[in-house]
């Protein structure tokens, strides 16, 4: 059985790319899994991964803080530059201004909780990955729209108490209660481990589908410009995350995570963001696509990843 579980969890891509494909058709199928079932369905992953975690890991991250701060520059550094740089080759604003503004304000996000899983699925460092998400959603009350009027010219207040209260009922509560149960319940956390890698894939590739059912009329409809922005974007986040975290040495765990938590952003923050602020306009198109385009290229890397290491 824990053959089985292992095989359906490393096959992580092909569940995101067919569902995928079967929501740009058949959206109600996936739909559905939307508002607190998302909220429900990263709160259970996180506790998944606070199960996988102890004390000790945490104590690990602290003991190389460069790390950590590394990966939080990174992500307020390369993408938002990235956002900028990208939406001026392609010139997004010749087909409407706010889809460059668009594009920058996701990329001048925060990690989403999402990274935290796909960190996990990759078999990067989670503890780092978690405290990474943290710093940098606290981070982003100050620099989300403080990098947003420098590089799209207008100002957004981002919801500080939103994002700590997200923050905290996503990451903070399940994964400190996951611990608590590694900690002092071992033959529990023990059970449930083989299938929690599992229960975490069904949820991402639920996520992913129901992302794009909701806006398969945008997708399908998008100019190459549209489509080719985001992608670009978190490649681009995922690639350098990677080759900046090798330079510094610091271990192909630790430039996994480093790697995944940059090139995946909070893409429903700037969604939110953009409704928010730009109601009406078509800013929140990009936001949209990003959170499509950062989980399959997310599940894909974990994917490459999880084999890689299952042929070792």
């Amino acid at each position: 059985m824990t053959r089985l579980f292992s095989t359906l969890t490393n096959a992580f891509p092909l569940w995101v790319v067919v569902c995928s494909g079967l929501a740009l058709f058949f959206p109600d199928l996936f739909t559905w899994f939307s508002g607190p079932w998302i909220v429900y369905g990263l709160a259970v992953i996180m506790l998944g991964m606070g199960l996988t975690l102890t004390v000790r890991d945490f104590q690990n991250v602290v003991k190389i803080p460069r790390a950590g701060v590394i990966g939080v520059v990174c992500q307020f550094g390369i993408m938002p530059l990235l956002g900028w740089g990208i939406a001026t080759v392609l010139r997004l604003d010749e087909i409407d201004p706010m889809l460059a503004v668009g594009l920058i304000l996701v990329s001048c996000c925060p990690g989403g909780t999402a990274s935290n899983v796909v960190v996990y699925l990759a078999r990067g460092n989670v503890a780092l990955s978690v405290l990474m998400t943290i710093c940098s959603t606290f981070a982003a009350i100050i620099l989300t729209p403080l990098l947003t009027k420098w590089l799209a010219g207008t100002l957004v207040d981002v919801d500080a108490w939103g994002l700590f209260k997200s923050t905290v009922q996503v990451v903070l509560i399940p994964v400190t209660l996951g611990l608590l149960v590694n900690q002092f319940l071992p033959k529990l956390s023990e059970k449930v481990k083989p299938f929690s890698p599992l229960v975490s894939v069904f949820a991402i590739v639920m996520i992913v589908a129901s992302i794009i059912g909701q806006r398969k009329d945008v997708i399908l409809e998008a100019d190459w410009r549209l489509l080719a922005a985001p992608a670009l974007l978190h490649l681009g986040g995922f690639g350098l995350g990677y080759l900046l975290a090798r330079v510094f040495r610091l271990g192909e765990q630790n430039s996994r995570s480093i790697s995944i938590e940059v090139g995946m952003q909070n893409s429903g923050l700037g969604a939110a963001l953009a409704n928010k602020h730009f109601p009406g306009t078509v800013a929140v198109v990009p936001c949209a696509i990003s959170a499509l385009y950062h989980c399959i290229i997310g599940s894909i890397v974990a994917g490459i990843w999880r084999l890689r290491e299952a042929k070792d």
